[in-house]
């Protein structure tokens, strides 16, 4: 599976940008899909997750309530819709496909292909 991302950028605080990491390859809805983040002098973490089907959702607690993952399997590409962005959600932010099991959606070893990232900029 190859992944593509896109739609990262500068956005002031407050404001909204829609990632999107499109798939091409194997079977796109046999995996589950996620993105992750990594901001500046830190490690990589889990934003959000998504089954093949799109039936259960899953996120980080810093982004509930205003991050949104959804994907169209017909489309072959997942999204994540960030609103009300705050300065320390600046990162790049990479999708990952992989067939975790809900227990492990959240879990970064369970991703066998990434994407290459793409920069998120919030301005305060």
């Amino acid at each position: 599976v190859q992944l593509q991302a896109s739609g990262g950028g500068l956005v002031q605080a407050g404001g909204s940008l829609r990632l999107s990491c499109a798939a091409a390859g194997r079977t796109f809805s046999g995996y589950a899909m996620a993105w992750f983040r990594q901001a500046p002098g830190k490690e990589r973490s889990f934003v959000a997750g998504i089954t093949g089907n799109g039936g259960v959702t899953v996120y980080a607690d810093s982004v509930k309530g205003r991050f949104t993952i959804s994907r169209d399997n017909a489309r072959n590409t997942v999204y994540l819709q960030m609103n009300s962005l705050k300065a320390e959600d600046t990162a790049v932010y990479s999708c990952a496909a992989g067939r975790p099991n809900l227990g492990s959606i959240r879990t970064m070893s369970m991703y066998n292909y990434w994407g290459q990232g793409t920069l998120v900029t919030v301005s305060s």
